[in-house]
């Protein structure tokens, strides 16, 4: 699913369910509307992908067409199967301030260098979407 932004925002707010089967899913923040197929694939700000097997939470982002160094370290995994939760995603001036239920979880710095072309985020995995804010 892709979802256009306010791109005069500084914050996103995601109120997601998680399904018990998913395995996992992604939340991205980009820069056009783009799918990985086309050419030039649009830079990625932030992608985090959460990986339940692996009780992972990883960020990552794409500047044309590379991919920068997977980050992975959280102090813990912080999502319950079955449990609806909050993701925030504060962007400031060097970072991104992530946030799970009111809970700062981790910073990530800002790769892709022209903030205000973020206009997309795109979810992908079974998660059912309550609120976008």
């Amino acid at each position: 699913k892709a979802i256009l932004v306010n791109q005069h925002s500084d914050t996103y707010f995601f109120f997601l369910l998680y399904v018990s089967f998913c395995l996992s899913f992604d939340v991205s923040l980009t820069c056009g509307r783009g799918t990985e197929e086309e050419e030039p694939q649009p830079d990625v700000a932030l992608k985090l992908s959460a990986r339940f097997a692996e009780r992972q939470f990883l960020r990552n982002s794409r500047v044309s067409g590379k991919w920068s160094e997977e980050e992975k370290s959280i102090d813990y995994f912080p999502f319950i199967p079955d449990q609806p939760f909050r993701i925030e995603i504060h962007c400031e001036h060097t970072r991104f301030r992530i946030f799970v239920d009111g809970n700062p979880l981790f910073d990530f710095f800002h790769k892709v260098k022209s903030l205000p072309s973020i206009d997309t985020v795109r979810i992908e995995g079974g998660l059912q979407i309550t609120k976008l804010g």
